[in-house]
């Protein structure tokens, strides 16, 4: 009795993509056997040694125009089993039809609304001028750094002609659906400071430990004055403020020895809004005020902060949201928070949009006891059902002649 788009949701979600060791050969032997079924060509591209970027393409009638690319990750991030009411790779569904299991939002759940929605087209007889390419890549849930950001720079992804992307957004506890039209720039700094060593008996000046102090104490004031700004601004979301955490701290060998050397980590992320060189002088300033030997470095840095319209008179917005109108759907437009696949897309030059057809729905992702609604799910198939009609067939735009 089951409808067998969940039945197809539920089997992918049985496959264990979990890092450090996703099965990724399972997921990509699944998709493509759903990809056969539907009779959409099928390439594969190993962008590095054990990582294979899956193609399926619904061809358009007219290719030389630029397609829609529909971008999903295959991998999930790691469960503490102990925590979830149902084993997370078992895809139990309880008797209110929610689905239990680890990538139910994040984001398994749109490759198969993806498929199901080019399923139901297809079985409508519906053909498009614009090709659609659906592309299914790993290592997202790890910075995509063996994934989609090799990927853009391969001639098999110039090929495609992308128009306009979508990828994944984040599910909405309201009747809203969250649209995400930019991301934060992710940066993780690691700080360290020098310092004279000696006993842990003694008063010793110029100690690492003080000009860590000052460094932390430096960082976090700035922290708290973004975290006021967004509790006293309503018209701000978490995407609009610099968000700062100290997510490591190193250094010592002993209780009576006074470290030569402490290090700190730092998560930032930045709103497109925000202008890093000043920001990456404003760390700078922190480094230097700490005293002497105070050094930071970069282990991650993107510099990108391309955003996708959303004006109406941009062609793809302009479908994208008319489908939204006409479907009541009521949409809130945001910074992504955090970091997808989108943000490497977007930085060469390609509109995309973030986008997970789930509200009403606590937001999961990455938690314990990750869930969709059975009913969510099939009404996201029908809203991808309505966005690709309109955007594979979106007239010709000047600069395709």
């Amino acid at each position: 009795s089951e409808n067998p788009s969940v039945t197809l949701f539920r089997e992918y979600l049985r496959i264990d993509t979990v890092h450090p060791k996703p099965d990724y050969d399972a997921a990509v032997q699944f998709l493509e056997r759903v990809g056969t079924d539907l009779g959409l060509a099928c390439q594969k591209v190993e962008v590095c040694q054990g990582r294979v970027v899956l193609i399926l393409s619904w061809q358009g009638t007219n290719p030389r125009l630029r397609s829609i690319l529909l971008n999903s990750h295959t991998d999930v991030v790691p469960v503490f089993e102990e925590h979830w009411t149902y084993p997370p790779f078992e895809a139990v569904k309880d008797s209110q039809g929610n689905i239990y299991a680890r990538g139910a939002q994040d984001m398994k759940c749109v490759s198969i609304q993806y498929l199901e929605a080019i399923r139901r087209l297809k079985t409508e007889g519906k053909s498009f001028a614009r090709t659609i390419h659906l592309t299914f890549v790993p290592d997202e849930e790890v910075g995509g750094h063996k994934g989609m950001e090799m990927f853009v720079q391969r001639p098999e992804f110039k090929a495609l002609n992308v128009g306009f992307a979508m990828d994944e957004g984040l599910a909405s506890p309201s009747d809203t659906f969250s649209v995400f039209y930019g991301e934060r720039s992710p940066w993780w700094i690691k700080v360290k400071c020098m310092g004279s060593p000696g006993h842990g008996s003694r008063f010793i000046s110029n100690t690492a430990a003080e000009k860590m102090h000052k460094v932390i104490n430096s960082f976090l004031a700035f922290r708290e004055s973004e975290k006021q700004r967004l509790k006293s601004d309503s018209s701000l979301t978490l995407g609009d403020v610099t968000s700062l955490n100290m997510t490591m701290l190193e250094g010592g060998v002993s209780f009576n020895v006074v470290p030569s050397e402490m290090a700190a980590g730092f998560d930032i992320r930045i709103p497109p809004t925000v202008d890093l060189k000043a920001f990456e002088e404003q760390v700078a300033t922190w480094c230097r005020g700490a005293g002497d030997g105070v050094t930071y470095e970069f282990h991650q840095k993107c510099m990108d902060q391309h955003i996708t319209s959303t004006d109406e008179s941009d062609p793809w917005w302009k479908a994208f949201s008319g489908v939204c109108r006409d479907m009541k759907l009521q949409l809130k437009l945001e910074i992504f928070p955090a970091a997808t696949d989108s943000r490497y897309i977007r930085a060469v030059r390609h509109p995309a949009i973030g986008f997970s057809p789930m509200n009403r729905t606590p937001v999961l992702l990455h938690d314990h006891n990750e869930f969709l609604n059975e009913q969510v799910f099939l009404r996201g198939i029908e809203i991808y059902a309505r966005l690709l009609t309109a955007l594979a067939s979106v007239p010709p735009l000047p600069a395709e002649g």
